[in-house]
């Protein structure tokens, strides 16, 4: 199963430490993350990500994979700039925000007009058919109960 993981590319500490806490769970999950591969959430979550051997697919906006943050296991250059948001959530079986700007409001809106559960963490809580979660593991715990309602 592949989680998409968005949020902001740039943020606070207590933010970055909960993504990278996500990211170990997911791994050791098995889940592949799919994220845009920079920096802030994105490098937080890689990281969390690779601190277990998991594996991680960023999806850049850019031309050049180098512009991949060190964590990423696999970059996908597109040369789309935001655009490429889309690409990030389609690819993933749900979508998990970690609170975010517009940019992660954007993603959250195609997740949802693509038919994708979201899963949110942090900001955006209050949107209409977003899950909200309280922590890194309750995440993990939503993303279980749907597989198993087999609804993603």
């Amino acid at each position: 199963m592949r989680v998409s993981v968005i949020g902001a590319s740039e943020c606070c500490p207590t933010i970055y430490n909960e993504a990278v806490a996500l990211g170990r769970l997911l791994a050791k999950e098995g889940y592949t993350v799919i994220c845009g591969g920079r920096g802030g959430v994105m490098e937080a979550i890689a990281q969390g990500v690779a601190m277990v051997g998991g594996v991680t697919i960023g999806i850049l906006p850019g031309r050049d994979t180098k512009e991949a943050n060190k964590y990423i296991t696999y970059p996908v250059a597109t040369g789309l700039g935001e655009m490429r948001n889309f690409l990030v959530v389609l690819n993933g079986d749900i979508v998990v925000a970690v609170s975010g700007r517009y940019g992660t409001l954007s993603e959250i809106a195609l997740a949802k007009k693509i038919g994708r559960q979201v899963i949110v963490l942090g900001r955006w809580k209050e949107l209409d058919g977003v899950i909200p979660a309280r922590d890194p593991k309750h995440v993990i715990k939503l993303i279980k109960e749907m597989r198993e309602k087999d609804k993603i």
